[in-house]
């Protein structure tokens, strides 16, 4: 179960967070959401309760236009602040711990940004549910330049057919990051990860494989460290 939160960006600031947390939770990754959709969309809540079967804690929250039910994603600025106030609940409630910050979309690329402006506190590594490298048919890798300013180790999980992320802009880009990121492609899936039917794959296939990814990779980092 979800326990509902309020998060304290600013005196005047709060938004709305719901913290997973398993009773034998080895990690806990604090996962922003894309920037249609908030935390409380069925594919983000079918992550946190993928990720708690995993025995890994999730605290998913709200960007402050989403939770006023704006359509208008936050400037960086703003949304870099709702990042880090949100890895700073996540510390204060799951104390014992080791954090792996992301998302999806839009909120995996503002915390990487806040990552790379001034190391999150507690964060071992970042996590993202499809990074968008570049606008839907303008290959380029101009909004991953920040990505060389993050020293902790980054997951990319990349579908085949994302619009958003062309993989001869993402392969090359992830070499030149070297050991610090780790690309995981999945076949056939795009931007939300879905796939078409006639790969004989459904979306909740796609997910598991996904987060079976994650797992084993958090797993990986906290080993290291």
């Amino acid at each position: 179960m979800s326990e509902p939160i309020t998060i304290a960006i600013a005196d005047d600031v709060r938004v709305s967070g719901l913290l997973q947390a398993p009773r034998d939770a080895r990690a806990g990754y604090v996962l922003a959401h894309g920037a249609g959709a908030g935390m409380n969309h069925a594919v983000m809540a079918a992550v946190a309760d993928e990720l708690s079967a995993r025995n890994i804690a999730t605290l998913r929250y709200q960007f402050p236009y989403m939770e006023k039910g704006s359509k208008r994603p936050d400037p960086p600025k703003r949304a870099h602040a709702a990042v880090r106030a949100a890895v700073d609940e996540a510390a204060r409630r799951l104390p014992r711990l080791a954090l792996i910050a992301g998302g999806k979309s839009f909120g995996g690329r503002m915390t990487s940004q806040a990552q790379a402006a001034a190391a999150l506190p507690n964060v071992r590594g970042l996590a993202f549910l499809g990074f968008p490298l570049h606008p839907a048919g303008r290959p380029a890798q101009e909004r991953g330049r920040h990505l060389f300013d993050v020293h902790v180790p980054m997951l990319f999980l990349q579908g085949t057919r994302d619009p958003l992320a062309a993989l001869d802009q993402f392969k090359p880009m992830c070499k030149a990051l070297g050991a610090r990121a780790t690309l995981a492609v999945l076949a056939d899936a795009d931007h939300s990860f879905h796939v078409p039917a006639r790969t004989g794959r459904t979306d909740a296939d796609v997910r598991h494989d996904l987060l079976d990814r994650l797992a084993v990779w958090i797993d990986a980092v906290l080993a290291a460290q």
